[in-house]
């Protein structure tokens, strides 16, 4: 099976098996999708959805965060991973928001990253959720998936994951299958003892073809 031909088969089964596939943030704008998406670094969607209700509830906008000390932040989110770099990171993010983009969150990945606390994975979420561009974030679950698949091929970084899937997938399918790939690692092709057994996947899958061999 070639490279396109795996993709184009795994595409296929994703769209018409799971046509909605959405991120497992809690939020209600752009604003909140960021802050949620910066506490999630290295921590699961499931703990930081427990604290944004009261985090988002003292500070609704970008205006009151910015107004907020760390340490005042850092309360709220003492349970996430890294607590008081993102406690800094949610501040400074506000307050650039102010300063620098009137308060909107930007579209372009290469201005989101100009914000504290915000990598090119966090840059491509926003980018392709809110505002819907074929953009492909990165993280662990899609790194792992892509390349147990097959779907990428020796890549050592992120940024080398998503040149090689963006070179496959099409343009309008991009958005989507950041989220497909996710899923699919964070319930079936899991870190340890990845389900292989129970994968709708496994006759295109690279990892599952070398266990065979084994």
């Amino acid at each position: 099976m070639t490279k396109k031909e795996r993709f184009t088969n795994i595409i296929a089964y994703f769209s018409k098996n799971h046509p909605i596939a959405e991120t497992e943030l809690l939020y209600k704008n752009p604003f909140q999708l960021l802050v949620s998406v910066i506490l999630s670094a290295q921590c699961t969607d499931k703990r930081v959805n427990m604290v944004t209700p009261a985090l988002f509830k003292t500070f609704p906008v970008p205006e009151t965060l910015a107004a907020a000390s760390s340490d005042e932040v850092f309360q709220y989110i003492k349970s996430i991973s890294y607590p008081n770099n993102k406690a800094k990171h949610l501040v400074g993010m506000a307050q650039m928001l102010i300063s620098d983009f009137k308060g909107e969150i930007p579209s372009d990945v290469d201005e989101l990253q100009k914000l504290p606390g915000v990598g090119r994975k966090t840059a491509n979420v926003i980018a392709s959720v809110i505002y819907d561009k074929p953009a492909m974030a990165v993280d662990t679950h899609v790194f792992r998936v892509a390349a147990r698949l097959g779907l990428t091929t020796n890549s050592t970084t992120p940024l080398e994951t998503e040149k090689q899937l963006v070179k496959y997938i099409p343009k309008e399918k991009i958005a989507i299958a950041h989220h497909w790939l996710i899923l699919h690692g964070r319930y079936v092709c899991v870190a340890r003892s990845p389900k292989c057994e129970n994968c709708p996947l496994q006759k295109f899958c690279k990892y599952y073809e070398n266990l065979q061999k084994q």
